[in-house]
C-alpha cells in the first residue's frame, strides 16, 4: 500500500489532500477488494441511478480535481459537463469515540488484524469483523449526504464523480475510509499499538470488585506436577502437506486397485487436510463458513486441478462426464475461482425480477453511451456482437470473462462486480493469445 506522491497533511494526519487523478477511459473503475466494496455500497444505496451515471461519466473524463479527505467530509472541485466548476462536498457520519473503542477493542483481539494494520494493510475481513461489533464501516443507505454548489437537492453528478473518484483513492490507500469515520492513520495505529502493548487489567479489591469464581484456575491446576503433568505446547502448522508413503512395492497389487491412483488421492487428501487446518487456524471457528458440499463432478475437477498422471487424468475425465477438453476447460476455471468460477462455467439461467434490473442497470452504467459494446443477451449470458467475448453473471451478482476458442466458450479471467472490468480481462486475454 503507497500513498499518493501529493499527499499532503494537516493537524495531525486529521486531512490528506490528493491531487487530481488522471481519466479512466476503457478500464474498470476500482481494482482493488476496498475500492470495489466502496462501489459497491455506493451504487446499491443510491436512489437515482441516472446522477450515478452522470457521476461515473464525469469521474472517468477526469473531470475531478484535488480531492480532499477529513473526518466526515470530503470535498473537490467538479467541472460538469458544461465546463462549469462546482465545489462538491460529501458527508460521512463520523464513528463516535465509544465504537472507536470496541473497533480497537475487537482488533487486539485477533491477531492477525493488530500485526496487518500496524503494517499499514487493511485485510478486506476487518469489514465483516468489524460489523460483526456492530461497527458499519462501509456507507449504508442514506450515509452518504451531498453538498454542491450546482445547488442540487441530492446527489448530483459532481457528487456521484467525487463519490467514484473515491473508490480510486481507497485503491491506493484504504486507511483513507478509516479517516472519514473520524481516525487518522497515525492515530489509529499509536492506539492500536499502545493496547496491544498494555497488560491485562487488574480487579480492584473493595466491595465493587467483581466476585471471583469458584474453584481451581485451569491453568493454576495443569500446572501443579502432582495434579497433572502441564499440557505440551500446540504443534506449529507445518509448512507443506505431509508426503503419504509410496505404494511402489513388489508386491503386485489386488485386482481391481491402481497404486498411482491411491497415491494421487493420498497426496490430495493431505493437501486438503493442509488447506484446511491452515483456514481454521487463520480465520478462529467463530468466523469459518461451512463449505458446500462438490458434487462429483465437482469433485473430479478439484482431482484434476492437483495435476494427476495421465492415467489418472484420464479416468477423471471420463468419470466426470467432460471428456479431456471439457475436464482440461473446468481445470482452467477452478484455478480461476474454485467451485464459484466451475459453476458459471457449468450453469446456463434465467435471470429474472431485481437481479435482470439490476445487471441491465450495471452494463448501462458500465460505459459512456459512445464506447459501450453491443451486446447479446442469452441467459446469464451477454455476448458481445462482432467478437470472441463474453460475459457471464453468476447467482452471487458477479461477472465473469469468456472468451471463445476453437469454438468453445472458455472463462479468461477472475470475476469483478463491474462489468466494463470483466469484459476488458476477456478482450486483452483474446489480444495476448493466452491459452
Amino acid at each position: 500500500m503507497t500513498r499518493h506522491d501529493d499527499d499532503v497533511d494537516h493537524d495531525g494526519d486529521m486531512e490528506r489532500t490528493f491531487a487530481a487523478l488522471p481519466p479512466a477511459l476503457g478500464r474498470g473503475f476500482a481494482q482493488t477488494w476496498w475500492g470495489q466494496a466502496w462501489l459497491k455500497a455506493l451504487e446499491e444505496t443510491a436512489l437515482d441511478s441516472a446522477q450515478l451515471k452522470a457521476g461515473r461519466r464525469l469521474a472517468r473524463a477526469g473531470a475531478v480535481g484535488a480531492v480532499s479527505v477529513r473526518p466526515g467530509r470530503i470535498t473537490a472541485v467538479v467541472q460538469g459537463r458544461d465546463r462549469t466548476a462546482h465545489r462538491a462536498d460529501v458527508l460521512l457520519e463520523e464513528l463516535p469515540a465509544e465504537q472507536w473503542d470496541r473497533f480497537l477493542d475487537m482488533a487486539v483481539e485477533r491477531s492477525g488484524h493488530v500485526a496487518a494494520l500496524l503494517d499499514r494493510d487493511m485485510p478486506p475481513h476487518l469489514v465483516e469483523d468489524a460489523a460483526a461489533t456492530g461497527i458499519e464501516l462501509l456507507p449504508g443507505m442514506g450515509d452518504l449526504e451531498p453538498e454542491c454548489g450546482c445547488g442540487a437537492w441530492d446527489h448530483c453528478g459532481h457528487t456521484a464523480a467525487l463519490c467514484y473518484q473515491v473508490a480510486r483513492l481507497l485503491d491506493q490507500d484504504p486507511f483513507v475510509l478509516l479517516l472519514m469515520r473520524g481516525r487518522a492513520e497515525r492515530e489509529l495505529l499509536d492506539d492500536l499499538q499502545a493496547r496491544s502493548a498494555a497488560p491485562a487489567d487488574t480487579p480492584s479489591s473493595g466491595p465493587s470488585a467483581p466476585c471471583e469464581p469458584e474453584g481451581v484456575d485451569a491453568a493454576e491446576a495443569y500446572a501443579t506436577g502432582d495434579i497433572l503433568p502441564p499440557l505440551p505446547a500446540l504443534p506449529e502448522l507445518p509448512a507443506e502437506p505431509g508426503v503419504p508413503p509410496s505404494l511402489d512395492t513388489e508386491t503386485a497389487p489386488a485386482p481391481g486397485v491402481d497404486p498411482a491412483a491411491l497415491e494421487f488421492l493420498a497426496a490430495r487428501t493431505a493437501a486438503e487436510a493442509h488447506r484446511m487446518l491452515a483456514e481454521a487456524l487463520r480465520t478462529g471457528p467463530e468466523q469459518r463458513v461451512a463449505e458446500a458440499e462438490l458434487t462429483f463432478a465437482q469433485d473430479a475437477v478439484r482431482l484434476a486441478a492437483g495435476s494427476p498422471a495421465e492415467g489418472v487424468a484420464e479416468r477423471l475425465a471420463d468419470g466426470s462426464g467432460r471428456g479431456r477438453e471439457g475436464l482440461a476447460t473446468a481445470v482452467r476455471a477452478w484455478h480461476m475461482g474454485g467451485i464459484a468460477a466451475v459453476s458459471v462455467l457449468d450453469d446456463e439461467w434465467t435471470v429474472e425480477g431485481e437481479t435482470l434490473a439490476r445487471a441491465r442497470a450495471a452494463l448501462e452504467s458500465a460505459w459512456d453511451e459512445d464506447d459501450r459494446p453491443s451486446l447479446r443477451a442469452k441467459g446469464n449470458r451477454w455476448t458481445v456482437v462482432g467478437a470472441p467475448s463474453q460475459l457471464r453473471l453468476g447467482r452471487d451478482g458477479r461477472w465473469w470473462p469468456y472468451r471463445k476458442e476453437r469454438g468453445r466458450w472458455v472463462p479468461a479471467g477472475g470475476p469483478a462486480q463491474d462489468p466494463a472490468t470483466a469484459l476488458a480481462s476477456a478482450q486483452l486475454a483474446s489480444e495476448d493469445g493466452a491459452p
